[in-house]
């Protein structure tokens, strides 16, 4: 279906925000998608885009399955990633947590562990193998600039083929949280110095729009599916950070900026992509809001995990008929 690019229907885009363990909500949202049609998610779209939390999901989607060019995991399968591999990702030795003190002097967690699940989940699997072109957002800290990983690109240029685990660890590097990815340049003694495409696109589905019409420039249209894995519900009073400096605005700060970029994507989106003159939908955003118990990127305990589900059941539950609207884009 994502290779019938005829120019006379829609190109289908999937964009999904960073956050973290939350990515376990739209691992559900995309889960019930393929219930509802049959079909798997790489499948529905012409262009999957992700940052950090996102990308990590749009690469486990779109990795095939040995010898084939079949996805290797379902969406369900990605749930129990963050179910089961989560509280790993975000655990830290006795020993580091002394030494850091408790984040404070270093990132709050080591990379050995993430990068040993992201190594083994993804295998040998390389960029170019994707079996949906893909489009993850990094950010180049030396060189103060931007970094995409396209497959469409890893297919082309050989040094630019990067191995999965290396794209998602990338991507995810979240400030305070994990060190950044040093990834070697082909050919070189060079490196780039890569962290969270969470600092500057969040919400990549701006960028995915921007990547699509490029890719496709023939296209009739573009229909684009953005989810969220939460914003934050509790509010910063003014009297409580008045008076804050660098060390309480550590952790909130980041917070903050993953909020007010995806709104703000959001709003450029429901612009660029208003309504067909027939009335059907261009773009589709779900996102919910979340407590301050179960907005933290890094709860990984199993209480916080089964409230994040509950949540992505009521928010299925309530936009119910969005998500057959969906269906019904990415099959006109």
């Amino acid at each position: 279906m994502a290779n019938d690019l005829t120019g006379t229907r829609p190109i289908r885009v999937l964009s999904i925000d960073g956050g973290g363990i939350r990515g376990i909500i739209p691992a559900r949202i995309l889960d019930e998608l393929e219930q509802r049609t049959g079909t798997p998610v790489s499948a529905l779209f012409d262009l999957m885009a992700g940052t950090s939390t996102g990308g990590i999901l749009v690469l486990g989607l779109t990795k095939p399955a040995k010898g084939t060019n079949l996805p290797a995991h379902s969406a369900a399968q990605m749930m129990e990633f963050y179910s089961e591999l989560g509280p790993a990702i975000f655990s830290k030795p006795l020993g580091y947590r002394l030494a850091s003190v408790n984040g404070l002097l270093r990132s709050r967690y080591p990379e050995c562990t993430v990068e040993k699940v992201l190594t083994d989940f993804f295998g040998d699997a390389r960029l170019k193998d994707a079996t949906t072109p893909v489009f993850i957002p990094s950010y180049e800290l030396e060189r103060h600039t931007p970094f995409f990983f396209r497959s469409t690109m890893a297919k082309k240029q050989p040094d630019y083929d990067f191995p999965m685990h290396v794209v998602a660890r990338s991507t995810s590097a979240a400030p305070t949280y994990f060190p950044p990815e040093r990834v070697p340049i082909a050919g070189t003694s060079d490196y780039h110095a890569l962290i969270d495409g969470g600092v500057f696109a969040n919400n990549p589905a701006a960028c995915a729009y921007v990547e699509a019409r490029v890719n496709y420039s023939e296209a009739a249209d573009i229909t684009l599916v953005s989810l969220g894995t939460g914003k934050s519900n509790p509010p910063v009073s003014l009297a409580k950070v008045e008076d804050w400096g660098v060390a309480q605005w550590a952790r909130p700060i980041l917070d903050t900026v993953l909020d007010g970029v995806s709104s703000t994507v959001e709003y450029q989106l429901r612009s660029l992509l208003p309504p067909r003159p027939d009335g059907t939908d261009r773009y589709f955003r779900l996102q919910t809001t979340l407590s301050e118990q179960n907005s933290s990127l890094d709860n990984a305990a199993r209480e916080n995990l089964k409230e994040l589900r509950l949540q992505a059941e009521r928010l299925l539950e309530e936009r119910s008929r969005e998500i057959d609207r969906i269906c019904e884009a990415l099959f006109p």
